[in-house]
């Protein structure tokens, strides 16, 4: 086994999963790997263990899909190091319901349990522990308090603890650990420490393409610089959570499209406002799709006589889209650009939905999840901005579609204008 760690691990990876050390911090740059360390001790402590063992590993993640992700790499070194697994569940109350636990159960008893991390999810188990990205867990304090007890129950046999993270700023447990507690076996990878031992990444072509020095320095070179907290807790968004949303036909309609890159989803949501409350009736998620194409799809939705404002995402390569969507659809087409005040706008306009629960949308994994990535973030100046981490769909785009179809909801009502020849006839009738 160790053959074969030694050909997979970056060195700084290889040193994480070597230390033996009952507690462990990882201050690990993005995209160094992380998920991929913790994943490879917890897999190969697991089937290290004679047959009937009662070892268990738990992984608390961010949230359901950093924890599906997490898993996936488990499932990934299991089959690297040709590990006996019996099974592999994902437990949910219902299809779209928030993930109860997935769990991997190997031949010889051992098993690992990854599970979205909140007080009352975490509260009760006794295993080994991964606290992964503990920097942005809904609420980390109260997560440690219920988590930390059962881990250190002698009782229980003495369990080892992993706590990784890229740095969200201070004010939370992880910064407080770091900094202050000096009984963990501590791990700083920088983003130049990685490339420094082998990773394979162009630092400058990286730095350039970031071209933010706050997001460069926190990110990648480990530096507590701000104070960042999830916009919209999971209990807030499954209050207005409804499957039953349903369009009256004769309401406003309005419409929110964020616009993808390469990489990224365009999303159109459009809502229809039933007295105070904007329901979502329609996400539309449009992948690779050629721009022109886009446009139509946009056309023919809000060209929809009930459609009152519809908002584009014109930042970048959608200012096109957005000012093309203009001149074929008329004014109740509106362009955006993201940039720091109209994202505190949206965002915070979104958030406000949420806390008056004047918003319903559908109950869905994807949308939920998209939600809960959005980060408000406070630099030490003050200035308050808002951000997601890339996932395989792209940057929340359905959280920044939904806030632009709000951000619509809040616009004057589009008037059409009288037409040249309408004014004509009408200036004859008056001369006549």
């Amino acid at each position: 086994m160790n053959a074969i760690l030694n050909e997979i691990l970056m060195p700084y990876q290889l040193k994480w999963v070597e230390d033996s050390s009952r507690f462990k911090i990882g201050l690990w740059s993005r995209q160094t790997g992380k998920s991929f360390a913790t994943a490879c001790e917890a897999t190969t402590d697991c089937t290290a263990q004679p047959k009937g063992t009662a070892c268990h590993w738990v992984v608390l993640s961010a949230g359901e899909r950093q924890a599906l992700e997490w898993m996936e790499k488990a499932r990934k070194w299991s089959e690297a190091i040709k590990a006996a697994v019996d099974s592999y569940d994902e437990i949910r109350n219902s299809a779209n319901a928030l993930l109860s636990r997935a769990e991997i159960r190997f031949a010889n008893g051992a098993r690992i349990t990854a599970i979205p991390a909140n007080p009352d999810t975490a509260r009760g188990y006794s295993a080994n522990l991964v606290l992964d990205e503990f920097a942005i867990h809904e609420k980390p304090f109260e997560i440690w308090a219920a988590i930390y007890p059962s881990i250190t129950n002698p009782l229980n046999g003495e369990k080892k603890l992993r706590i990784v993270s890229t740095p969200k700023g201070r004010g939370n447990k992880f910064a407080d650990l770091w900094e202050h507690n000096d009984k963990y076996s501590k791990h700083k990878v920088t983003i130049e420490d990685a490339v420094r031992m082998g990773l394979p990444i162009d630092l400058e072509e990286l730095k350039a393409g970031v071209d933010d020095p706050d997001i460069w320095a926190q990110e990648y070179m480990c530096e507590f610089i701000d104070n960042t907290s999830v916009l919209l807790p999971y209990d807030m968004i499954g209050k207005c959570e409804s499957e039953t949303i349903k369009d009256d036909g004769s309401s406003p309609l309005y419409i929110g499209m964020d616009i993808g890159r390469s990489k990224d989803l365009s999303v159109i949501v459009t809502a229809v406002k039933l007295g105070d409350v904007l329901a979502v009736i329609d996400v539309t998620e449009l992948r690779r799709m050629p721009f022109n194409d886009q446009l139509d799809v946009l056309l023919s939705k809000g060209s929809a006589n009930r459609v009152q404002h519809v908002c584009i995402d014109s930042t970048g390569i959608g200012a096109m889209l957005a000012e093309e969507a203009q001149r074929r659809g008329g004014g109740k087409f509106e362009g955006v650009v993201f940039n720091v005040a109209s994202k505190g706008e949206m965002y915070g306009a979104m958030r406000r939905r949420f806390e008056e629960r004047s918003v319903r949308i559908p109950v869905s994994r994807d949308f939920r999840e998209d939600l809960h990535a959005v980060q408000r973030v406070v630099s030490t100046g003050g200035n308050v901005t808002y951000s997601a981490p890339r996932n395989a769909d792209g940057h929340s785009d359905r959280a920044a579609a939904l806030a632009l179809c709000i951000k619509a909801a809040t616009a004057a009502p589009y008037v059409k204008p009288i037409t040249t020849h309408a004014r004509t006839s009408y200036d004859r009738r008056r001369i006549d």
